[in-house]
């Protein structure tokens, strides 16, 4: 069944070549990206091990302020990058399993600002969500000049204990809208943190999709709480997190391409490689494997935008604060293992400037 309706805009109009590629891109892979919640400043993570930070100014235009490298002694890619909530911290993550961090490689960091405290969760491969009370790196806004330290904040005795780690299998995916903290993990299951009283899963599930999980993002704030879900499949799900609300959750396919007779259902399937929600008016992107790029939404169950195929997969994506520019990555997303990283293979950081009729909400048909 088709729960999305094909009203997406394609053609010229809608080409990735119109887009404004960056200057100065990462050297190798691109993992990550995040905009400032105060200015559109995007901290970009990539398998280089650096994290670069540009300013994007009126009409695109994009310059390097400021990088700094993780563990280069061995492989050590920065997997993972975000701001605190006033937007003049960044924080970073990876597979340098040296230095700060004496622990496998940290999959995901998220800035959480709660009532009793500022703290950065990270997910790692070693099946534990832990949160800090500390800020690994400052960045100045003015001028963004680093300076290296940590603060300490006595946390409440629920907050200090999960400090110690809350055990789950190996994450594979986090996302914070707080208070809801949503955890991908192995063999398809599903973590729902209430991070009000964050020492105990709010709520255990098993993905609705059949295949691994890729990426989770929760709904915005002005919407009922939920989340998405995208797998390697070519599939997304909706979720509520309360039953009354269960009623609402579908799932959709999405990132596939015609292929012949023989395969499954007559199409190749791509890994959905990131959601991420419009900050305004809570409808979402996915971006895949085979280089494309929709917006939707799902209150709808429209498809709201599709870009034209770009040369390499799109392996992360974000809005800026007002959700004006959406920038996304034309990458390799190791999908393949190093066999796939050949030479010659798109490296590029774009930038869409977002129009109203794109990613605003339409009604939804009856």
């Amino acid at each position: 069944m088709a729960f999305f309706n094909s009203s997406a805009s394609t053609g010229p109009g809608a080409a990735a070549e119109k887009d404004i590629e960056m200057g100065d891109p990462p050297t190798d892979s691109i993992s990550s990206m995040s905009f400032s919640g105060i200015a559109d400043y995007l901290a970009v993570g990539s398998w280089d091990n650096s994290v670069r930070i540009y300013e994007v100014g009126a009409g695109g235009q994009s310059q390097g302020k400021a990088m700094y490298n993780h563990e280069v002694t061995s492989e050590g890619p920065v997997l993972s990058v975000c701001w605190n909530k006033e937007g003049n911290k960044v924080f970073s993550g990876g597979a340098d399993n040296a230095g700060r961090i004496t622990m496998p490689p940290i999959k995901v960091v998220k800035w959480i600002d709660t009532p009793q405290a500022q703290i950065l969760a990270t997910g790692s491969w070693d099946k534990t969500i832990k949160a800090y009370p500390f800020c690994m790196l400052y960045i100045a806004p003015s001028d963004f000049i680093f300076s290296t330290g940590t603060y300490a904040r006595q946390l409440q005795s629920r907050l200090s204990s999960f400090r110690s780690a809350v055990i789950v299998r190996m994450t594979l995916a986090v996302d914070v809208q707080f208070p809801l903290m949503v955890v991908g993990t192995a063999e398809r299951h599903i973590q729902i943190f209430n991070l009000s009283n964050p020492t105990t899963p709010y709520k255990t599930m098993v993905s609705p999709l059949k295949w691994q999980t890729r990426v989770v993002s929760c709904f915005t704030a002005s919407t009922n709480s939920g989340f998405a879900v995208g797998s390697v499949e070519g599939r997304v799900a909706i979720q509520y997190v309360e039953d009354k609300d269960s009623g609402n959750n579908f799932s959709f396919k999405c990132h596939r391409r015609d292929s012949t007779p023989t395969s499954k259902d007559g199409a190749i399937v791509f890994a959905v490689n990131d959601i991420s929600f419009h900050p305004v008016h809570g409808t979402f992107s996915t971006c895949g494997a085979d280089g494309s790029i929709h917006f939707w939404d799902k209150d709808a169950r429209n498809r709201l935008k599709s870009f034209e195929a770009a040369p390499g997969p799109i392996s992360t994506t974000t809005f800026n604060r007002n959700g004006s520019i959406f920038a996304y990555a034309v990458s390799y997303d190791w999908s393949k293992g190093h066999s796939g990283m050949t030479p010659g293979h798109p490296n590029k950081l774009m930038l869409h400037a977002c129009k109203d009729d794109e990613v605003k909400k339409r009604p939804r048909k009856v």
